[in-house]
């Protein structure tokens, strides 16, 4: 009776271990393939629970997420001929898992190393094609663009991977090439400078010779229309000293005399040598003016 329980219990305990042999769970960050002796049958199986066949099925899971490839900085040479030593990292994901596998036999570290060949070489012929000055500022985004696509290509061609993006963190210049860089820079940056100024000269001549032209036309204007009102000034002053003179000859004629002589014997020491019979002291000799 004992021997029967005991054998009931192994008998169990092989059935809940062959249960469990056959329950697998893929999780959402993960990605799977089904192999059965050692051969795929189900490439890309969805996160959630499944079931295999024990001793014949198999499960390889992958990380699902964007994994970063961070290598020790390499050496390359500009068009040149120019060494720099270049520090850069790379963010990927498993695109296609059946031509992963294959490719990498589902090993991360393999597929990093493959990747980071292949960047390597993109990045010794992207630098090989440009000058030492592109790489550093001038086409470093355009570099990267370049490269990305078609490390991308060769990626998902080769071993079912997604590049996401390729960066440079870091270029670092020799001591003999700093210098000669750094000069170059400089020229550069005082070359533009000195444009800039150039073409503030220009513009500060032109708005200066515009504001000389507006300075002239303007008082040619204004004494223009004020020519215009002493003329009208004097015209109808003009006409208001004739309407006055119209009205009484004798007594403008007098008042005129009066002001003329105030005006000639404002100072003591004036002297005026005249004749006493003329006109000027008509008033004085003859109060009608006779």
């Amino acid at each position: 009776m004992q021997g029967k329980s005991l054998g009931f219990t192994i008998f169990l305990l092989i059935v809940a271990l062959l249960a469990a042999m056959s329950v697998f769970i893929v999780k959402e960050t993960e990605r799977a393939v089904l192999l059965r002796f050692g051969e795929i049958v189900k490439p890309d199986i969805e996160p959630g629970l499944h079931f295999k066949w024990p001793f014949v099925n198999s499960v390889k899971t992958f990380d699902g997420r964007i994994l970063t490839v961070d290598v020790r900085p390499e050496n390359f040479l500009t068009v040149e001929k120019k060494g720099v030593e270049v520090d850069w990292y790379a963010k990927w994901k498993i695109a296609d898992v059946d031509k992963f596998y294959t490719a990498t036999n589902g090993e991360e570290r393999r597929a990093q190393g493959l990747l980071s060949q292949r960047i390597n070489t993109g990045l010794r012929n992207q630098f090989g094609e440009r000058t030492l000055n592109e790489v550093i500022s001038g086409e470093r985004d355009e570099l990267m663009t370049e490269l990305r696509d078609q490390i991308n290509g060769i990626a998902q061609r080769e071993f079912g991977i997604d590049v996401v993006d390729v960066r440079v963190k870091q270029i670092d210049l020799p001591p003999t090439v700093s210098g000669a860089v750094y000069s170059r820079m400089q020229t550069e940056r005082q070359r533009e400078a000195a444009e800039h100024r150039s073409q503030g000269r220009e513009l500060a001549e032109g708005i200066r010779a515009d504001a000389d032209r507006q300075q002239i036309i303007i008082a040619a204007e204004a004494y223009r229309e004020a020519e215009r009102t002493r003329g009208e000034g004097d015209a109808v002053a003009a006409a208001v000293y004739a309407s006055a003179f119209n009205k009484d000859p004798e007594f403008y004629a007098f008042t005129r005399s009066l002001k003329a002589y105030q005006a000639t014997f404002s100072n003591k020491s004036d002297i005026l040598l005249l004749d006493p019979d003329g006109d000027f002291f008509r008033y004085m000799n003859d109060s009608r003016g006779k």
